[in-house]
């Protein structure tokens, strides 16, 4: 089947000025809607969020692209007029610019003309369509990993389990959306609307810590986000990597451990909890526990990304800054019922993980069947 331009191209621009260049672009109906978050290397110009549509989901389209400067003091979008007395008097910024695309042997190729005769073209990539994870793992017994992990710091790095050694990708972009603009004005307020009636606590969307809340409640309860779960806890992580094969499973598959740096990771970049900033980014994230009964129990920290390729951008940070941020470990998948053993010695089980009735009722399923 011919792919459309759906998905998430990153790369370089080159023209009145060189710079990066994300551009996010989803279908809606019969035709195709796009971000393009435009990133000068020169400090001296302002970054840009432009919003455009197309007229149908082919592979080459001209279209009007409308402009906002990003305020580099909050890093939201805003106008020209707020911001213009921070540049100098030779600096102007364009309202409109006419974009035309085209999908070429698997890249997008974009020229740009803006309003202001501001001119930039680019060829970008977007991520492979492949499931499978790029980290390369190691492989251990359980015996081997527990001995692994005396070695660690408790707060340095965080953890998260797989069935499988699926990429690192959030529910939201796995099912296949890009832009974070129409998940926060449109579905986080639809939801928010609806299920304030059901919540103990109103959230309020314009406190920081109410905000993260209320997105760490949806993932948490199986609707698609830009968050990924981790836990300080590799045990807990295991857990969940085991929880869902089969009892007694005898088959040769492994499963999956990640363990992210993220000591490092956050000295070495700035952490932004602006879900939809006007560049790539990944940042940790710790909410409080409202409404939310799974937080604490699982030891749950969050990484919230605008990035579909969660793991190339961490190996090419790593290769940049020689860290190694992001490892796997794999564990043979026919050590279940061993390993699910020593977790109930450890108290983590369904019922602790999940304090509700179904997880009481996982717990006991799995002890008594």
């Amino acid at each position: 089947m011919e792919r459309n331009m759906v998905g998430q191209w990153i790369g370089r621009y080159q023209g009145s000025a060189d710079g990066r260049l994300m551009i996010n672009i989803d279908q809606v109906g019969s035709h195709l809607e796009g971000v393009a978050y435009v990133m000068p290397d020169d400090r001296n110009l302002p970054s840009s969020v432009g919003r455009f549509a197309t007229k149908s989901t082919g592979n080459e389209h001209v279209s009007e692209a409308f402009i906002n400067p990003v305020d580099p003091r909050s890093g939201f979008q805003c106008q020209w007029d707020d911001i213009k007395h921070l540049y100098s008097d030779q600096v102007h910024h364009s309202s409109e610019a006419k974009i035309s695309l085209k999908l070429e042997n698997e890249k997008l190729i974009v020229v740009a003309n803006s309003s202001e005769g501001f001119y930039w073209e680019s060829t970008l990539s977007r991520p492979i369509s492949n499931s499978q994870s790029k980290v390369t793992s190691t492989v251990k017994s359980w015996k081997d990993f527990k001995d692994y992990l005396s070695g660690f710091s408790k707060s340095k790095y965080l953890f998260r389990g797989q069935r499988e050694p699926w990429r690192l990708r959030t529910s939201f972009h796995r099912k296949g959306r890009y832009r974070i603009s129409e998940f926060t004005s449109k579905d986080v307020k639809q939801l928010h609307k609806r299920l304030s009636a059901i919540t103990k606590h109103y959230f309020n969307l314009e406190v920081p810590d109410q905000n993260g809340s209320f997105f760490n409640l949806l993932q948490h309860h199986g609707y698609p986000t830009p968050l990924l779960d981790w836990s300080y806890s590799p045990f807990v992580s295991a857990f969940f990597a085991f929880r869902d094969l089969p009892q007694n499973y005898d088959g040769d598959g492994y499963v999956r451990i990640y363990i992210f740096n993220s000591e490092a990771w956050i000295n070495n970049y700035t952490q932004i909890q602006n879900l939809d900033p006007p560049c790539p980014h990944l940042s940790v994230m710790e909410f409080i526990a409202i409404d939310n009964p799974r937080l604490v129990p699982q030891q749950a920290v969050t990484t919230v990304t605008n990035i579909d390729d969660i793991e190339a951008y961490l190996l090419e940070k790593a290769k940049d800054d020689k860290v190694a941020y992001i490892q796997a470990i794999d564990i043979p998948a026919n050590e279940r019922e061993h390993v699910m053993r020593d977790l109930r010695f450890m108290g983590i089980t369904a019922g602790s993980m999940f304090p509700s009735i179904d997880g009481v009722c996982e717990e006991l399923r799995e002890t008594n069947f």
